[in-house]
């Protein structure tokens, strides 16, 4: 009998069709997870970035309302009647009324409010009194900063008037709007208790029997009285979680405490 013919080395066509469909399929996995990964990169690169930029806001706030009130006014003998903004009127300036008696009650204030502080205090690198605004503008989700030194006459009109608010935090969401908020609180319902806005800030006041909440403070409900204001930062990621299409929120609270005594 004659030998069979040995095949020669290599592969067949069958077998090399079928190594390159178990190449594919392998690749298109790995990609798969290459993309999952970069995804969820991305995704906590944004988060990272959003709590850090509100730490940041957070400690800067926390920092200009522990200084509120400097330089009282029980600091100079004689009082430099001829440059009142030498000195602080009140920690926390209001509107309407910033006048000596003419308190306004917080609740009813126009500032403070929910979601606007001015803070009345010296900054280090000034000889005069300045006024601080923090304000969000709910039609950007954008909290703003303003300095302006202290001038007369209402402050909230000054500063609303002034050239010098800077863009302070971006995507701050504690008081989104109707449609926007109904997707969040439906996404994370625990952060807005009654499915309602958060304000940014809340207050303190000191009264002769202790601290309380200014809303039960009484007749000492008034920003004079201010002791306390914590502190409540909602913020976004620029974009959705790319993964699930979810918002990305990241929540801070803190709490100013104001050093400087009552005038």
């Amino acid at each position: 009998m004659k030998e069979r013919a040995q095949r020669g080395g290599g592969f067949t066509i069958l077998e090399m069709l079928v190594a390159v469909a178990v190449f594919m399929v392998i690749c298109a996995a790995m990609f798969e997870l290459l993309d999952l990964s970069q995804r969820r990169f991305n995704s906590e690169t944004q988060l990272s970035a959003a709590f850090q930029d509100a730490r940041l806001a957070m400690d800067q706030m926390v920092s200009d309302i522990d200084a509120a009130g400097y330089p009282p006014v029980t600091l100079f003998s004689p009082i430099p009647t001829t440059h009142p903004s030498r000195y602080a009127f009140s920690p926390f300036a209001w509107s309407p009324n910033y006048l000596p008696g003419m308190d306004c009650q917080i609740g009813t204030c126009v500032n403070p409010g929910d979601y606007d502080l001015i803070i009345e205090t010296r900054l280090s690198t000034d000889t005069y009194v300045s006024w601080i605004w923090y304000h969000l503008d709910t039609s950007t989700n954008t909290l703003f900063r303003t300095v302006m030194r202290k001038t007369f006459g209402d402050p909230l009109a000054a500063l609303q008037g002034s050239d010098k608010s800077v863009a302070f935090l971006a995507n701050v969401m504690n008081n989104p709007g109707g449609s926007q908020l109904a997707q969040i609180t439906a996404e994370y319902p625990s952060m807005y208790p009654g499915n309602q806005p958060v304000p940014i800030f809340q207050y303190t006041c000191e009264t002769p029997t202790g601290t309380m909440p200014c809303s039960l403070a009484g007749s000492y409900n008034s920003p004079r009285n201010v002791s306390d204001v914590d502190i409540t930062l909602i913020v976004k990621t620029p974009q959705p979680d790319m993964q699930t299409g979810r918002l990305r929120l990241v929540e801070l609270n803190g709490r100013g405490h104001r050093v400087n005594a009552v005038q």
